[in-house]
């Protein structure tokens, strides 16, 4: 289960903060804006022949800032648990926006898989499902954001370094990059399925 009710989390923010940053728990604009560009810089230089999926979506706001950074990706999927997320997505985004638990059910397939900030108040157990079901569904890499560290917390996740290599072990993960130098307690990292940034 996860460690507070991730409807309340969600809902309580947006309903005090709007469709904003905050409105999907970040600390700020900008520290939601660095780990997106963390996470493209992660990816291809050229984007728009692979797809792209997006696990916990939010309001699809890494759709509108890729658009922005003339990033664009052949095709966008938006995944997320919650309606009101699908709702503000599917509007923000005009992409296809998809309702499911990622840590269970079946994903649709796609080149990438992306995931900024969404198992941040998972369970360790169900943090593990979550990359498994994303890495085990993209075609060539997963790259994703958690907290970092090795600190208790009620509400939030955190990750060491070593735990997210004992589970690329156990993935099969063919080749890791981690960056870690720009933002405190925090982490960005891409499993690949093969040894090459893009092909």
């Amino acid at each position: 289960m996860p460690r507070i009710d991730n409807k309340t989390f969600y809902s309580s923010a947006i309903e005090k903060h709007g469709t904003t940053a905050k409105g999907v728990n970040w600390y700020s604009k900008e520290s939601q804006k660095l780990r997106f560009d963390i996470i493209l810089e992660l990816l291809p230089d050229d984007i728009s022949s692979f797809s792209l999926a997006d696990a916990g979506c939010g309001f699809g706001d890494l759709y509108t800032y890729m658009l922005k950074k003339k990033k664009i990706p052949k095709e966008y999927i938006g995944i997320d648990s919650l309606i009101d997320m699908y709702s503000i997505a599917s509007d923000k985004t005009g992409c296809e926006i998809i309702v499911a638990d990622i840590c269970k059910d079946e994903l649709p397939r796609a080149d990438y898989y992306i995931c900024s900030g969404a198992m941040n108040v998972l369970e360790s157990f169900e943090t593990h499902l979550f990359i498994r079901n994303c890495f085990c569904t993209c075609t060539k890499a997963f790259v994703f954001n958690v907290l970092h560290g090795n600190k208790e917390s009620e509400t939030y996740n955190y990750m060491t370094t070593q735990e997210i290599e004992q589970i690329a072990k156990e993935l099969g993960v063919s080749h890791i990059e981690i960056k870690n130098d720009y933002l405190e307690d925090d982490i960005t990292v891409v499993f690949y399925k093969d040894n090459k940034k893009s092909i």
